[in-house]
């Protein structure tokens, strides 16, 4: 979240995003404030919060585009990547809509099947930049992030990774037996800066938890032009530490 009002605040535009596998409150920021052309996700929600207000806005003017995926399709299309193939099989998309939908899919013949057996092929995605956050980073240049093991993936998948932190630890986490199974290697990340609460208002598992009143207020006033420009005047044009809740 940090690093989206930092976009924000530099009137970032043209980004085209991926979701792995949904979108949620950073997209709706992105996409409120004009910094989005495309997003590429099988939704953009808040929750229990309800619709992202501004994705909704802006896709039923068609001031972006959106590009619908499932799940299973999009991991698997990184996952193509990280394994270094042009392509992975996928099954469960087939008999809907979106694969008529997507150029970058086909579906084939199994190979290995004595009759017919058709299989989707998905084609992988590299994107240019992987952007998240985590609780750990140490002086090695690795990420920890425990058990969101999608963010290896996409940062396998990835031209860049850049990572915010809450905390950054002395010595190599890829030493520690305990931490280094939710360790993403130095290898894949290309940069990391310390964040303290920078997921706020969403949370860090065993650090802090969602603001579900803050995310409440926001889905409230985003409804409406004015009342996300307010937000964003409260809220992302000025320092947010000072307005932080400790």
């Amino acid at each position: 979240m940090d690093a989206v009002r930092a976009l924000i605040r530099r009137k970032i535009t043209g980004l085209k995003l991926l979701g792995v596998p949904v979108l949620g409150l950073c997209a709706d920021l992105l996409i409120g404030a004009g910094c989005v052309s495309e997003v590429h996700s099988s939704a953009v929600s808040l929750g229990e919060a309800g619709l992202a207000p501004r994705f909704t806005d802006a896709a039923e003017r068609a001031d972006i585009t959106v590009v619908d995926y499932t799940c299973p399709a999009v991991h698997t299309a990184l996952q193509a990547t990280e394994k270094g193939v042009p392509y992975m099989p996928l099954r469960g998309v087939l008999g809907s809509d979106l694969v008529g939908a997507h150029a970058d899919w086909q579906v084939a013949q199994n190979p290995f099947a004595g009759g017919a057996d058709p299989i989707l092929l998905v084609a992988a995605i590299a994107p240019d930049v992987a952007l998240f956050h985590a609780r750990w980073a140490d002086e090695a240049g690795n990420v920890w992030v425990g058990r969101r093991r999608e963010l290896a993936t996409i940062a396998h998948a990835a031209r860049h990774t850049y990572v915010t932190v809450e905390e950054f630890r002395a010595g190599d986490m890829l030493e520690d037996e305990l931490l280094a199974p939710g360790v993403i290697g130095s290898t894949y990340v290309s940069g990391t800066a310390r964040a303290e609460r920078g997921a706020w208002p969403l949370g860090v598992a065993g650090v802090y938890g969602i603001d579900d009143t803050h995310l409440a207020m926001y889905a409230k006033a985003a409804r409406t032009r004015e009342g996300f420009e307010q937000y964003l005047r409260e809220f992302v044009w000025q320092e947010r530490k000072s307005s932080l809740p400790a």
